[in-house]
């Protein structure tokens, strides 16, 4: 499984780099302030979870089931929050439509992480 979700990880380090670069560079004159805040803070927090993926899932001192369920937590996360972000700042949807996604995928980053601080002070390898 940590093999699937490093794939994973890397084909969303890759779609982080080229919306950054997209918002960077084609956004910047078509996007308020404000939303090009909103659409950065999405790229942001995208590339912070591929970067803890990254290493939750190289990582020796924990076991798969935790791997699993921080990837899980992290996904999912990352899909509501910055998935959220981006369907907003482009118009994709309104706002008043999804209000809820947004905290709710970032609740999931959360848990993710309180998951993983829970898995390391647990794990028995040292």
């Amino acid at each position: 499984m940590s093999r699937t979700n490093l794939g994973i990880a890397s084909i969303l380090g890759v779609l982080t780099i080229i919306l950054g670069a997209f918002g960077a560079h084609a956004l910047k004159d078509k996007l308020d302030p404000n939303a090009m805040q909103s659409f950065e803070t999405g790229v942001r927090y995208m590339m912070y979870h591929v970067l803890a993926l990254l290493f939750i899932n190289t990582n020796s001192v924990l076991n798969e089931q935790s791997k699993k369920q921080i990837s899980m937590l992290f996904f999912a996360g990352i899909l509501f929050f910055s998935g959220s972000i981006f369907a907003i700042t482009l118009d994709l949807i309104t706002a008043k439509k999804i209000w809820f996604v947004t905290p709710f995928g970032g609740l999931l980053l959360i848990l993710g992480w309180i998951l993983s601080a829970i898995s390391f002070f647990r794990s028995q390898k040292s």
